[in-house]
């Protein structure tokens, strides 16, 4: 395993973790939100949420997508297909595909917040939290709607506000035909269906 410097995540092979190491520099970094990223392939995709291009769009619900990889971990929903994942938590039942997601799993765990800001006493277990954080002190909304004047500073809240315009509604009820633009709604709707009503007594 080879350890990064800066941030103690750790990698089995060089190559990785130079890739990494990218990440601390602003070779690759975004105009819009200030986030850098370890290549310029993985670059070119983040910058598909300030465009809202979504070119991946699922074949049995619709759903749109901005990346390959999301629309096929999606996909799994219908097809109830579960990956291998052979990096295992020893202290819980979690698992996963990559040694550095397992390492920034294991801070669940730990309580290790290493990324802190420098403007208050929050710290963050991912240096993406600090950063996505950053935008409390700076009031920077980098993630702007192209139908309207509002913007936001995370790229879910722009992703539902779109939903708007759209009238889509990609989180469809398992049990009936009703459909809806959060999937908190859904869920809340999911108790029509799973939760017992009480039996109503009545007397004369």
């Amino acid at each position: 395993m080879h350890s990064c410097g800066q941030c103690g995540n750790c990698f089995s092979c060089l190559r990785a973790m130079s890739y990494h190491l990218n990440t601390h520099t602003d070779m690759y970094k975004c105009t819009e939100c200030g986030i850098c990223f370890q290549s310029r392939q993985a670059l070119a995709l983040h910058d598909r949420f300030h465009s809202g291009e979504k070119p991946f769009e699922c074949s049995v619900c619709s759903r749109r997508f901005t990346r390959a990889r999301g629309r096929a971990t999606h996909s799994r929903i219908h097809s109830g297909e579960k990956p291998y994942k052979p990096y295992k938590c020893h202290m819980c039942d979690k698992a996963f595909r990559r040694s550095e997601h397992l390492n920034t799993h294991m801070r669940v765990h730990t309580g290790d917040k290493p990324y802190k800001c420098h403007m208050c006493d929050k710290a963050f277990s991912r240096s993406r939290d600090l950063n996505i954080h950053m935008r409390v002190h700076t009031g920077d909304k980098p993630y702007k709607c192209h139908m309207c004047d509002k913007a936001f500073s995370v790229s879910g809240h722009l992703n539902s506000h779109i939903r708007v315009h759209t009238g889509d509604k990609p989180y469809k009820c398992l049990m009936c035909d009703k459909a809806f633009s959060e999937s908190g709604n859904r869920n809340s709707h999911m108790r029509v269906h799973t939760v017992e009503k009480p039996i109503q007594v009545f007397t004369v």
